[in-house]
């Protein structure tokens, strides 16, 4: 994801004829932080509008607990599988609740994605040295996306909270109002009845999840695109951008999902069941056994596979808009 030479590696290795013949050669170009800053934004944000539906699902999923039972018998969960979700979500919500969170969803891009993915290359630089020649090793691209994934949710969590507590809502009861009216009226709520700390609930799981799943996007959509580059038939074109954001997402999920569950339920639990995260961790393991760590990984999945095709295809587009000629 260089943003120097016009391409990915920024001039060793494959992508076309860069040294031309002579006279003509390559000019050098360069992505300038707002850049940077800027297309991560508008990629994360299209990404997000594209797939919340699946994510919306996805919290669903994951805030539903273990089958309850009445009289013996186990009552079948409300929530059955990605679809099936999406589908009781419209058919008792309408299809428009399938985009709940959507406001504050867009805020939480326009600054998480922002800075995580904007800052990813400047960081990884300051990593590695700015006299680094070579390949960055992927230990050094990890710690980048780690630093960046914490710096990122730490300014964006109260976007985080509010969006989950939206998508929380599902269908109420006659004569009983909704909690929240809006993205709005919900950051006044949560200030009001929590106090301004409270906008941070669940900051500690969330910058954990957040960081691994960053490190595990940004350092595998790196190093796929960057071995793929190297085997023949590779170019730094949609195909390439394409499997290496399945990667991306792939990895993200395995490595996030379990601290992406005990963040939904914190942030979803407006009524105090959980006391902090190892709390959280501890009930939903003695209650519901480990593979509840791992509940609404096929949308959770579903959502990050195709969040990140979308992005990284959109955020390679985008960053060409930015782009400005390298001064020495």
């Amino acid at each position: 994801m260089g943003e120097e030479g016009g391409g990915r590696g920024g001039g060793g290795g494959k992508g076309g004829s860069s040294s031309g013949g002579g006279a003509a050669v390559a000019q050098k170009m360069m992505l300038p932080l707002y850049g940077a800053f800027a297309s991560s934004a508008i990629a994360t944000c299209w990404a997000e509008l594209c797939t919340l539906p699946i994510d919306t699902a996805k919290v669903r999923l994951q805030l539903q607990g273990s089958p309850a039972t009445t009289d013996g018998k186990i009552l079948v969960p409300k929530y059955r599988g990605m679809i099936g979700t999406m589908r009781t979500i419209a058919k008792e919500e309408g299809v428009a609740s399938l985009w709940k969170g959507l406001v504050p969803g867009l805020h939480r891009q326009c600054l998480f994605g922002g800075l995580r993915i904007g800052l990813y290359e400047p960081v990884k630089q300051l990593y590695v040295g700015k006299d680094h020649v070579g390949d960055v090793p992927l230990v050094k691209k990890v710690a980048a996306a780690l630093t960046t994934g914490a710096i990122g949710i730490t300014v964006a969590s109260p976007t985080d909270l509010v969006k989950v507590r939206l998508q929380a809502e599902g269908k109420l009861p006659p004569g009983v109002p909704r909690k929240y009216s809006g993205a709005i009226d919900a950051y006044r709520t949560i200030i009001r009845q929590e106090g301004v700390a409270g906008l941070w609930t669940g900051l500690g799981p969330n910058i954990a999840r957040n960081s691994i799943v960053n490190a595990a996007e940004m350092a595998s959509y790196d190093q796929v695109k960057q071995t793929l580059l190297k085997i023949d038939g590779f170019n730094d074109d949609v195909i390439t951008h394409l499997l290496a954001g399945l990667g991306a997402g792939f990895f993200g999920v395995c490595c996030g999902s379990p601290a992406d569950v005990i963040k939904s339920r914190i942030m979803g639990d407006s009524k105090g069941v959980y006391k902090g995260p190892i709390d959280c961790f501890i009930k939903t393991l003695k209650n519901e056994g480990p593979m509840a760590f791992y509940k609404g990984f096929v949308p959770n999945f579903g959502r990050l596979g195709s969040w990140n095709v979308v992005m990284f295809l959109t955020l390679e587009q985008a960053r060409k808009l930015f782009l400005k000629p390298a001064q020495d």
